[in-house]
Formats: structure tokens, C-alpha cells, sequence
């Protein structure tokens, strides 16, 4: 038992860092082939907005092909963080097309209350801005 909760815990561990470490990577190589090496917060943030969706778009269809065969899963904490770290729009569009993690009570809960937040902050940068 304590050895599966330490496999489980070290698999969970290993798999936030692969997926933060190709957001990581994904954003610098945006940045130095597409943007002239502009050091601007917007081309930075630009850069994580589109690597960070592109790889929880990927992780959501993975875990659903990993559901369909029965093998193991990426956790649910994994997929909770991309969403949190600004990949909550390609979740959602992954949960609409992959039909994945419909049902789930408390992983909708969670899920909805990262867009919910991530929208408010949005409209308040937005507004700040605008007005500025």
C-alpha cells in the first residue's frame, strides 16, 4: 500500500514537470523563432498563452485515449494545472470534443471554478488595459 501511494505520487510529480517543463520549453522556442527576440511581457505571455493550450489540448486527448484502452492515466491534478496556468480554453475545447471528463462531479467543479476565475481575471486585465 505505502509503496503504490509512493509510485502514485512520484508518477504524478514526474508528469507536472513534463508538462511544465514542454510549456516552459515550447514558450522559448516560440520566442526566439517567431517573435525577433522581442522582450516584451505581451509576446512572453502571447508565447505561453498558445504553447500551454497546445499541450493541454494534447494531455486531455491522450488521457482519453489512455481511458479508452484501459492503461494508466494522467492524474487529474496534472490536467487541473494546465488548465490553471492558462491552458483552460483548449480544456474546455478538449472536454466538448473528446467528450472527457463529462460526468466526473468533482473534477467539473474544480475545472469550472479555474475558467470562472481565469475569465474574471481576464476581464479585469482587459479593463485595466483598456482604461489605463
Amino acid at each position: 500500500n505505502q509503496r503504490q501511494k509512493m509510485f502514485r505520487l512520484y508518477s504524478v510529480r514526474v508528469q507536472l514537470l513534463v508538462a511544465l517543463s514542454l510549456c516552459i520549453a515550447g514558450t522559448c522556442a516560440g520566442w526566439w523563432f517567431f517573435t525577433n527576440h522581442q522582450h516584451t511581457w505581451l509576446h512572453w505571455l502571447a508565447n505561453w498563452l498558445l504553447v500551454v493550450n497546445l499541450v493541454t489540448f494534447t494531455y486531455y486527448g491522450l488521457d482519453k485515449m489512455l481511458a479508452r484502452n484501459l492503461a494508466w492515466r494522467i492524474p487529474e491534478v496534472v490536467l487541473h494545472t494546465l488548465s490553471a496556468v492558462g491552458g483552460s480554453p483548449a480544456a474546455l475545447l478538449a472536454n466538448g470534443l473528446f467528450r472527457h471528463k463529462t460526468i466526473k462531479n468533482s473534477f467539473r467543479i474544480l475545472f469550472w471554478s479555474i475558467v470562472v476565475v481565469q475569465a474574471a481575471l481576464t476581464i479585469y486585465i482587459v479593463y485595466l488595459l483598456r482604461w489605463k
